[in-house]
């Protein structure tokens, strides 16, 4: 499928004039970057990015979407010609996806002539707010967990193609599992799913239910035991799967008390194995504030598909430098208020003191690497307009993921609290 109309119409309309004042072959360097973390959080985790890749491979033009421009007259023939032939060929640098960012961050660097990289604008920003918003979330929420696994299941609370992305993005960022079956089938997410109320509901008694349930998945199962009274369903699901019952699922009421309630009727019951998992409207807060009770596991749908009240990181894609008639690379940048930019093509360092991060420091790429330790952020993403495959499909998702283990080990441990602070790492330029 192309994906070349997953765009806004300016892209096009901004390629149509520049092809008629003949500025639209000169090299180009174009940024996505956040100007600020959202919420007064303390750190950013990238993620979209092998995404975005496979997307920006799929930027092509075909007989429907030119006959889509044509019949609406969006662009000028001489326009329609040139997206005929059009594919990105330039190339894409950045963080690795998994990766912190931070205000200024370069997250993605996209290098071509104007013509090729100002089309896959509002593609990137679309993958990479989202996607990175959601991961961020769920980042908090894999923190507040305190290495209890975490589940993805808000498809239901979202669009469908959302729902597959935010799944993703919540796997890099350290849930265990998702609920979604296209995430595991597209990304090799693990999936993961057992019974909603309604199959309770449907059955003539709640032991009868049960009895169907253990005999389809056996007795290492979940069961949900809070459709009618959850003490009578927590003495049910032991008579009926044994002490060896797998976990049972609880999703209203008070979640400390009735937990606290629910493990020691368990234990009293002699089935001291079962796992208890929660799934009530939780987000990160909420999962702190259940860190003392005996839960043995959570379940998020709203809250990490919106970002936790903030559905977008706040990125932006912005023109850096461009080629003079000379051929030679000048500098621009924004000074509109509050909006300014930085101009130039630039790097990151992620500098470390005393084993952890201690500042994000963005330099000129034409002025060479300065002498301080610490790590280089910027990586190849894509080369000649072909996608680097280590960044792509199952595996590319799971190294994001391992990668994110390793970038938010090295922060400093104030980076972690959920109160609202300024990041835990300051950007400087050089």
């Amino acid at each position: 499928m192309s994906t070349a109309l997953l765009t806004d119409q300016y892209e096009l309309t901004m390629l149509d004039a520049a092809i008629g004042s003949g500025r639209h072959e000169r090299p180009c360097v174009f940024e996505v970057f956040a100007r600020r973390l959202p919420d007064s959080r303390r750190y950013g985790v990238v993620a979209g990015t092998g995404r975005l890749l496979e997307l920006v491979e799929q930027f092509r033009f075909g007989d429907d979407e030119l006959s889509f421009l044509k019949q609406n007259k969006i662009v000028c023939p001489t326009t329609i010609d040139w997206l005929a032939n059009y594919r990105f060929t330039g190339n894409i640098t950045g963080y690795r996806e998994g990766d912190a960012y931070f205000p200024g961050s370069p997250v993605l660097i996209v290098e071509g002539t104007f013509a090729e990289a100002v089309l896959l604008e509002t593609l990137a920003l679309s993958v990479l707010n989202y996607d990175s918003a959601i991961a961020s979330a769920a980042a908090r929420m894999v923190s507040a967990a305190d290495a209890r696994p975490v589940v993805e299941m808000g498809s239901r609370r979202t669009g469908e193609r959302s729902a597959v992305a935010s799944a993703r993005a919540a796997f890099i960022a350290g849930f265990s599992a998702t609920s979604n079956l296209e995430a595991g089938r597209s990304w090799g997410v693990p999936t993961m799913g057992t019974a909603a109320h309604s199959f309770t509901l449907l059955h003539d008694s709640e032991e009868e239910a049960f009895r169907a349930q253990v005999d389809a998945f056996g007795p290492s199962t979940t069961l949900l035991v809070d459709t009618y009274d959850v003490e009578n369903a927590v003495e049910l699901a032991v008579k009926v799967a044994g002490t060896k019952l797998g976990a049972v699922r609880i999703d209203s009421g008070d979640l400390a008390v009735q937990v606290a309630a629910v493990r020691a009727q368990l234990d009293s019951l002699g089935a001291t194995t079962t796992r208890i998992t929660v799934t009530n409207d939780l987000d990160e807060h909420a999962i702190a504030a259940l860190r003392a009770a005996p839960v043995d596991s959570y379940g998020v749908g709203t809250s990490v598909v919106t970002g936790s009240g903030h559905p977008a990181a706040g990125m932006v894609y912005k023109l850096v430098a461009h080629h003079n008639d000379a051929g030679e690379w000048v500098s621009v940048a924004k000074k509109s208020t509050a909006k300014a930019t930085v101009g130039g093509h630039k790097a990151a360092i992620r500098a470390s003191q005393d084993g952890f991060a201690a500042t994000e420091l963005i330099y000129q790429a034409s002025e060479g690497r300065p002498e301080v330790e610490g790590r280089d952020l910027i990586v190849d993403l894509m080369t000649g307009g072909t996608a680097d495959a280590r960044w792509l499909g199952h595996d590319g998702t799971h190294a994001a993921r391992d990668h994110r283990e390793y970038a938010l080990a090295e922060l400093p441990q104030n980076a972690f609290r959920l109160s609202r602070g300024e990041p835990v790492l300051p950007t400087e330029y050089r």
